[in-house]
């Protein structure tokens, strides 16, 4: 049986079980998406295997590639469709690698609090069609666009996101051959050759509703899109394509460089020093569900100037 919304003879309202009487989103917008809390199974203990093992990847097959630590990682999203949470460590700093396939969003987290490490659970709730993630220790629940949580005791509080490159197998191996790779080896029994999603990312529909409807590029369209000094701004694919790959910006004060591969369809975004900078490659509808304030990087704009 799938808990949607209880309200307890305290007064308390509960979605999956989850306390949103505190919530700072509207109750009415988080929204069941079919499993119940872990009916998608965060992978807790996670293995690895060298590049030359992962015989399971094909070259065309996305990865979120992770560099931390002096630590080289790849999480295929063949894996992560099934999962969407890692609960991971790169040496002694936990990290959470976290993926909603509904609004293609990769995005990887300093797993603490305060100083205190945190573990994470797959709630079966969304927000926006996106995933809301629970702490095991409080029960909170943390929207993963959002980087914050929206109740329970760490209501407010933000995640610190950790930079990461959502690529594919054929770029990030050539680039980091001695990556480790999570093994398809995940003590849970799933086909991880068939995507549960088939046809979504094509498809212009939409699952669940969200508050604002993006207009102006497909539905699933890829962005690249960054949060610089509470300004945000989408870099659309289709536009970087136009490109010559290398566009330099001053974003909100901070100049920067994003750099697109349009062979391997990725696009990062880096500092003056060449840092990676945190960003959210993510559908067109979920960064503007979210950030409907958005600039938007067009290809005629650098024309212009």
């Amino acid at each position: 049986m799938l808990f949607t919304s209880v309200q307890s003879s305290a007064g308390a309202l509960y979605k999956n079980g989850f306390d949103v009487t505190d919530a700072i989103i509207e109750v009415s917008e988080i929204l069941p998406g079919g499993p119940p809390r872990d009916g998608i199974p965060a992978i807790d203990k996670p293995q690895f295997v060298h590049a030359k093992d992962a015989d399971f990847l094909q070259p065309e097959d996305r990865i979120l590639g992770v560099e931390r630590n002096g630590v080289v990682k790849a999480y295929p999203i063949n894996i992560l469709n099934w999962h969407e949470i890692v609960n991971d460590h790169f040496k002694q700093e936990p990290i959470v690698i976290t993926f909603c396939p509904l609004c293609g969003t990769g995005m990887a987290f300093e797993a603490t609090v305060r100083g205190k490490p945190l573990k994470f659970g797959v709630s079966g709730l969304l927000y926006n069609s996106d995933v809301l993630l629970y702490d095991h220790a409080s029960e909170s629940l943390w929207s993963q666009i959002m980087k914050q949580s929206i109740s329970g005791k760490h209501q407010g509080e933000r995640l610190s996101h950790v930079p990461l490159q959502h690529t594919n197998w054929a770029d990030w191996s050539d680039r980091y051959p001695g990556t480790l790779v999570l093994s398809d080896d995940t003590g849970f029994s799933r086909n991880y050759q068939r995507s549960p999603y088939q046809g979504y990312e094509k498809s212009r529909d939409l699952y669940f509703p969200v508050e604002f409807r993006a207009k102006g590029y497909h539905p699933k369209e890829r962005v690249l899109g960054l949060e610089i000094n509470d300004s945000y701004k989408a870099y659309p694919f289709i536009e970087l394509s136009k490109t010559d790959g290398l566009i330099e910006e001053n974003l909100a004060g901070q100049q920067l460089t994003v750099k697109f591969d349009i062979q391997h369809q990725t696009a990062n975004a880096y500092d003056l020093s060449g840092n990676l900078l945190p960003s959210t490659t993510a559908f067109w509808f979920a960064w503007y569900a979210f950030h409907p304030q958005t600039e938007i990087f067009r290809a005629t704009d650098r024309e212009m100037k």
